[in-house]
């Protein structure tokens, strides 16, 4: 058994006699996994029932077998076998995991009859219910939103079908057609024109021609970190605030799939917080960036009443309160971070943020006189329409940001230091700028010029000059991702079922995607650069979210014009759909 369960609080370890046993895989490191919330949703949730025992897989160390965590079993060991997927990077991850387990990773390849050494596998996770294709060849079943609703009923109904000895493609074709958010892939097919467009999605009788997904409306205790371990890349206990945002971001996925935005009441957030273990006193509060400030002041209050202190990824400048800045303040927090997106005020606009210049500057300071050492500024390259007078703009901003914020460090007899994190924009599924190239090439120019290598250089010298602008400011750092390790984002952002044989060879031979894409005559151009056209058959759109096509394709015009949406209002607006009828709990 691995040393550092001893350590972990509250690790659930049962008896296989009498219950079904299954294996939840996280295509990443324990500290990672660790410090997930939603893998310790899932592996909680099914460990709180009697007849059933969870155990996890994490990505190994070189050198050492792959082994659960609680009882040191091999993955061939479990019937059912459950992956959880957030990011896109973790794709070549799970199949490497599924071949080092011992397990067929092509779906297809199975052995048709179920049961230790031939399990079902069983994906979900918010990568997998924002486009479930590119990993669609390696499951036998899909999760298509938030596990809550849906989880114990699948694994109830596939229990039970494992004790009538069913062959893998009766019980997939049975769930298909008997529990709601169920997807199976296997059931469903598309055809491909020559420059990657779906051209027919058909699906076998019984089952919807499109997966609706899951949706929780009301918790009593907001979910919570569950397990601790000195080894959690985030060492706090965790707390979300709720789910989805109402901003409605035009970039962000997150804002999209999570809709209706539903924030948690007070009382289930503090019972969520009444959960922690003695002596934790580091709370992160997942979700910040959209509480109402009344909720947050509230939280404030519990968390200064019970000597507690307080982390958050990143604050919306415009609701960063006194309350809060006094709980920052008494929380000892030496780094935070705000995140204007957009490098100017008018693609500010564009994207739909709903900050200006005087929101940043106020409150980049107002965290700096709270005590903050570190402050970072998260903003993206390669937005719709961005031009160089964009970046100058943002340059201009970072210069006044990092003369405010030293003079208030000097004054307090401290050095302050700003980072500028420099990201380029991916579009998402189900988002209105899914339809937009990689690397803000104009769409225009991107269709006529089938080569990925524009969009990549566009993005260098957009770095290059942000680098150059900023040049010769003491204390200031910037930190960029390399635009050719996010191009494999892009395209598996919006990737198809065509990329299972290059997932397959990144992850068991070790190619690069590059070379990969080569050998099974597919480029990165059709995934990540190639525009959408309005009214084109997206390969995500197997799922249903309840956004429909012609809002998505509004608002993308709306962008384009710089207008502003109004933030959602549950009450009242029916404008994208989301808020219809969907599976819930």
């Amino acid at each position: 058994m691995s040393s550092y369960l001893a350590t972990e609080k509250g690790t659930i370890r049962k008896k296989w006699k009498g219950r079904l046993p299954l294996a939840l895989i996280y295509p990443n490191t324990y500290s990672l996994a660790v410090s997930n919330l939603g893998f310790q949703l899932v592996y909680s949730l099914l460990n709180g029932r009697d007849d059933l025992v969870c155990e996890r897989f994490v990505y190994p160390a070189a050198d050492e077998p792959l082994r659960s965590l609680e009882s040191n079993r091999p993955l061939t060991d479990f019937p059912l076998v459950l992956g959880s997927i957030s990011f896109e990077d973790d794709y070549p991850r799970l199949v490497a995991l599924l071949a080092a387990g011992g397990l067929e990773p092509v779906a297809e390849a199975r052995a048709d009859t179920v049961g230790p050494g031939n399990p079902l596998v069983i994906l979900g996770g918010v990568a997998v219910f924002m486009n479930p294709e590119p990993l669609a060849s390696f499951a036998d079943l899909m999760v298509i939103g938030e596990a809550e609703p849906v989880l114990i009923d699948l694994v109830h109904r596939l229990e039970a079908l494992l004790t009538g000895g069913g062959s893998r493609r009766d019980m997939i074709r049975q769930v298909a057609r008997q529990v709601p958010a169920c997807y199976a892939p296997s059931l469903y097919s598309f055809s491909f024109g020559a420059d990657g467009r779906v051209l027919a999605m058909e699906h076998e009788p019984g089952v919807p021609a499109r997966v609706r997904r899951a949706v929780v409306n009301k918790v009593t205790a907001a979910a919570h970190s569950q397990l601790l371990s000195p080894e959690a890349e985030l060492g706090m206990f965790m707390t979300e605030l709720g789910r989805g945002c109402s901003r409605g971001c035009r970039f962000c996925a997150a804002g999209f799939i999570y809709r209706p935005p539903r924030l948690w009441s007070e009382d289930a957030v503090l019972g969520g917080l009444a959960d922690r273990p003695a002596g934790m006193a580091r709370i992160g509060l997942l979700g910040m960036e959209m509480a109402e400030t009344g909720v947050l002041d509230r939280v404030a209050d519990y968390l200064a009443e019970n000597a507690c202190l307080l982390s958050f990824s990143s604050l919306r400048a415009d609701r960063i309160s006194d309350r809060i800045l006094e709980l920052l303040a008494a929380s000892r927090l030496k780094s935070a971070a705000i995140a204007p997106d957009g490098a100017s005020e008018r693609l500010r606009r564009v994207i739909n943020k709903g900050l200006d210049e005087e929101d940043l500057v106020r409150a980049g300071t107002s965290l700096v006189a709270a005590g903050i050492v570190n402050l970072k500024l998260y903003v993206m390259i390669g937005l719709p329409t961005e031009t160089e007078e964009d970046l100058a703009e943002l340059a201009a901003l970072v210069r006044r940001l990092h003369g405010e914020v030293l003079a208030i460090g000097r004054e307090r007899g401290r050095v302050s230091a700003l980072t500028l994190s420099v990201n380029s924009f991916v579009p998402k599924p189900w988002t209105p700028f899914q339809y937009l190239p990689f690397g803000g090439l104009d769409p225009e120019v991107a269709a006529l010029c089938p080569d990925e290598k524009k969009a990549v250089l566009a993005l260098k010298e957009k770095i290059k000059y942000l680098r150059k602008s900023l040049a010769g400011l003491a204390n200031l750092r910037i930190k960029v991702d390399r635009p050719e390790r996010v191009l494999q984002q892009a395209v598996l952002a919006r990737g198809d079922r065509r990329l299972a044989p290059v997932l397959l060879d990144m992850a068991v031979r070790g190619m690069s995607m590059s070379s990969a894409l080569r050998r099974h005559g597919l480029d990165a151009w059709q995934y990540a650069v190639r525009p959408r056209d309005k009214g084109e058959l997206l390969p995500w759109e197997v799922v249903d979210h309840g956004i429909t096509g012609r809002y998505l394709w509004q608002e993308y015009c709306r962008a384009m014009a710089g207008k502003k949406t109004s933030p959602c209002d549950t009450a009242r607006c029916r404008r994208c759909g989301a808020c219809d009828e969907t599976v819930s709990a």
